[in-house]
């Protein structure tokens, strides 16, 4: 009888001795995982930009990544597998893989709030109960029907549990991001998937330890109680005994002081002992992880530093490499034949009958809209990082063949694909938004009226500045000024964006939610000032895409009934004066905001009014200057400098620039403008400069709609204030130049700049004057004044009226009636280059 020897290959040496010398550096373990590193980045971050028009979230692109390059596609050629992933390799693939996956697991549990959870109401924990208790039961059936077909011989406990936790999973990041990218995280819907699926969240985490507890190689029933025993045993002394030391080291990391390098050094091993001590009592390594990052302080900037220093090596390097991993284990090919791909559109009906099922049947008996319900249904059947992990424990324990890997690998990415383009088709919400009467700051009534200021901003650096302009614009009016400062977030794919989120869930609007301790130092500067002062200052915070965050920039200001809408300029001054970009998103948020706002909006060129620090009302002193050339635009800067005016300490001088009289008295600046910018409107173009330069060059001749002129309206507010407001104030001046060339336009403009603050109008009548200057969003003469080559240390405010013809849908006469009008919450109708903003405001 003949024998075979088999030889165990050999195990990879860690690096080779070149190219030079013969080696082949993909025989190598180290060059061989920084190929296989590369290769999965690049490739899952194309997938994730392709997908991206369609909304998908990224997790999606990394699961069709790991598949693609795994033996479903690319794998199909053994030369390109044997080379890139040959099987000796995949033990130190998996091993960074699980790494990354033991890291990013405690940065979810760093994530959950238990406390929010306590805090679920009655309505979201019965419908996250029966979110998990119907899909499980249909889990049982549809183990039954695999056991009987393709998962002949498994073992009918373990094989039954996992399959009621896979179909009834609902991915709480994936789900965050998927509600924040269609702008849902503050509706009635999005407020309740998430506190729902956060109770699913725990509940799937548990039925998980409980399914690996009974897939042991050991059969006994006893074994598995014991292994049931010790994980409840490692939580309590993770809770009573880990704890409290991770208490002593997070108040011994106050804010605004480093946090010792030892405690970042000791979290990361305990996190790592964790996980061994989790393996080793045989509920795998990664409960360990999870567990100390639940029962980690939340409060103190420990868990922010944490966050930092893990999140983007983890989220960006290792944890794709887990996608790929399981990528390499599913083998499309494998579902061969009709019954096989009839028990994969069994166990997607399954899964989606379950989750839909149990979901609306309970909204609808807490009387739920019925489509609310089915958004809600659908939103909770969004699966994600976790469904693989509950996948590949039960791959790696034998208890799922390939079979049924790849079939329940296939439902994952089909429930969670088909969850944004379903949600979008049947559920179009409408915020309901009161009409209102005072969208600009100049005002016929304004003695007595109330200036709501919707402040954004995107770091402390513009904090100092913005404080003081609020200052200095509280005037003397009875009813004085509401702030409401929003702090505007990208919604990144970092872990950490998924803390963000939790922050819009208390309110009609992306909010700060003020229940927390760690609160932004932002937010308390802030909250510092209007303790100090009559302002009252309400924080908010916007949490979005950058190309998006204009919606809720917009929404707010129509929700929270602001006058003026003050907006950062896209470029802040470094120390030796020059003005530096921050990016080109930045500068693409003010031009959205211009085109889509619902009252007037305000751009600072932010050159340190005031100082680097906030200024008292008493110490508040400085000038402003108004350069007022016509038309509304100026209107609006010259009444805001009137109400600065009202300031004690402030100096206001307003300078007028008249055309010189021609023979046939046409006006020559006007002229010039005709000469120097003919431009061709083109209505579906989202450009400022275009469609407002139209507009500035037929505002001279434009009627109001009391049947006056721009040129008459200017005249009258300019007697009014010279015969009104002037003599009643000291502080302020009035100076007429008359000009007829950019080039005398700017000399004047240059004797006065030792000011401390100009106010423009955006839309001025002018040429522009700074031609090298490219930035729409300030206009002709805010170019100027922002240009490297106008050397001042003045800041500057541009300021843009609101038009109710350019916004028809909310514009009203000018009466206070209570009328209520639907405007949508997401892009409904839009396609899909079309902002959501664009269908609300347009």
């Amino acid at each position: 009888m003949a024998t075979t020897n088999s030889v165990c290959p050999a195990p990879m040496k860690t690096t080779s001795n070149g190219s030079w010398q013969g080696d082949n550096p993909l025989d190598y373990a180290l060059p061989l995982i920084i190929v296989q590193i590369c290769l999965v980045v690049a490739f899952t971050r194309t997938l994730a930009f392709l997908l991206r028009p369609l909304r998908q979230p990224r997790v999606i692109a990394e699961i069709i990544g790991g598949i693609l390059l795994g033996p479903s596609a690319l794998g199909r050629s053994h030369k390109f597998l044997d080379t890139v992933f040959p099987k000796r390799s995949l033990t130190v693939l998996d091993t960074l893989a699980n790494i990354g996956l033991l890291f990013f697991l405690f940065l979810v549990g760093l994530e959950l709030d238990l406390n929010s959870i306590k805090r679920t109401g009655k309505k979201a924990l019965a419908i996250a109960l029966a979110g998990i208790t119907l899909p499980f039961a249909l889990g049982i059936v549809a183990s039954a029907v695999l056991r009987s077909t393709v998962s002949q011989g498994v073992a009918q406990a373990p094989f039954l549990v996992f399959m009621g936790v896979a179909l009834s999973i609902t991915a709480f990041p994936v789900l965050a991001r998927i509600l924040a990218e269609l702008k849902l995280l503050t509706t009635d819907v999005g407020r309740m998937a998430m506190s729902a699926a956060a109770v699913n969240d725990v509940a799937a985490w548990i039925l998980l330890a409980l399914a690996v507890a009974l897939s042991g190689n050991d059969t006994s029933p006893l074994v598995s109680l014991y292994v049931l025993g010790a994980g409840i045993a490692f939580v309590l002394l993770s809770a009573f005994a880990i704890r409290p030391l991770l208490v002593w080291m997070v108040r011994r990391s106050p804010e605004g002081e480093p946090v010792k390098e030892m405690y970042v050094c000791a979290m990361l091993a305990l996190v790592l002992a964790a996980g061994f001590v989790t393996d080793a009592i045989g509920i795998h390594a990664l409960f360990g992880a999870f567990i100390i990052g639940i029962i980690m302080p939340k409060e103190g900037p420990f868990t922010g530093i944490l966050i930092e220093k893990i999140e983007d090596l983890v989220s960006s390097l290792f944890l794709p490499l887990y996608f790929v991993s399981s990528g390499l284990k599913t083998n499309v090919a494998t579902i061969r034949g009709a019954d096989s791909w009839g028990l994969l559109c069994l166990v997607i009906f399954f899964a989606c009958a379950g989750k839909l099922g149990g979901t609306v049947l309970v909204s609808m008996a807490y009387k739920i809209p019925a489509i609310e319900a089915l958004a809600l249904g659908l939103l909770m059947n969004t699966k994600g990082l976790v469904e693989l992990i509950v996948l590949n424990i039960g791959k790696d324990r034998q208890v799922l063949n390939d079979q049924t890997f790849a079939i329940l690998v296939l439902m994952a990415l089909f429930t969670t694909f088909m969850t944004t383009p379903l949600v979008l088709a049947i559920y179009k919400p409408a915020r309901r938004v009161t009409a209102y009467k005072h969208r600009t700051v100049e005002r016929a009534n304004g003695v007595d009226t109330e200036l709501r200021i919707l402040a954004c901003f995107h770091s402390s650096r513009n904090i100092p500045t913005m404080i003081n302009l609020i200052e200095s614009s509280r005037g003397t009016r009875r009813r004085g000024i509401t702030v409401y400062a929003m702090h505007l977030m990208e919604l990144s794919e970092r872990p950490s964006a998924i803390s963000m989120v939790h922050k819009a869930r208390l309110n009609g609007l992306p909010f700060w939610n003020k229940k927390r301790d760690d609160r932004d130092h932002i937010v308390v500067a802030f909250e510092a000032y209007q303790q100090l002062s009559s302002v009252s200052i309400r924080p908010m915070t916007a949490i979005s895409h950058f190309s998006t965050i204009h919606e809720d920039v917009c929404t707010s200001a129509q929700q929270k009934r602001a006058s003026l809408i003050l907006l950062p300029f896209h470029k802040h001054q470094r120390l030796d004066g020059a003005l530096e970009s921050l990016g080109h998103d930045f500068c693409q948020i003010n031009q959205r905001v211009l085109r889509y706002a619902p009252c007037s909006v305000a751009i600072l060129v932010d050159r340190g009014l005031g100082g680097a620090t906030q200024v008292s009302a008493s110490d508040v002193s400085f000038s402003a200057v108004v350069l007022f050339f016509g038309g509304r635009d100026d209107r609006e800067a010259l009444a805001y400098g009137v109400r600065i005016a009202e300031h004690p300490g402030i100096g206001l001088t307003v300078v007028r620039f008249l055309p010189p009289s021609g023979e046939d008295g046409k006006d020559l600046m006007t002229s010039c403008w005709n000469a120097d910018h003919r431009v061709t409107v083109h209505p579906d173009k989202s450009s400022v400069n275009d469609d407002d330069q139209t507009r500035t060059a037929t505002s001279t001749s434009a009627t109001s709609a009391g049947g006056k002129s721009e040129k008459e309206m200017d005249e009258e507010n300019i007697t009014y204030f010279k015969t009104k407001i002037k003599p009643a104030n000291p502080s302020i001046s009035y100076e007429e130049k008359v000009v007829g060339t950019k080039e005398e336009v700017t000399e004047v403009i240059r004797g006065v700049n030792k000011c401390n603050l100009f106010l423009v109008g955006r839309r001025a009548p002018m040429a522009s004057l700074d031609p090298k200057t490219d930035c729409p969003e300030l206009g002709p003469v805010g170019c100027l004044l922002a240009s490297p080559d106008f050397f001042t240390t003045a800041s500057a405010l541009v300021i843009q009226q609101y038009e109710p013809a350019a916004h028809p849908l909310i514009s009203l006469e000018p009466e206070d009636v209570d009328e209520v009008q639907d405007i949508p919450d997401t892009p409904a109708h839009a396609h899909a280059g079309q902002s959501a903003a664009a269908v609300a405001f347009r």
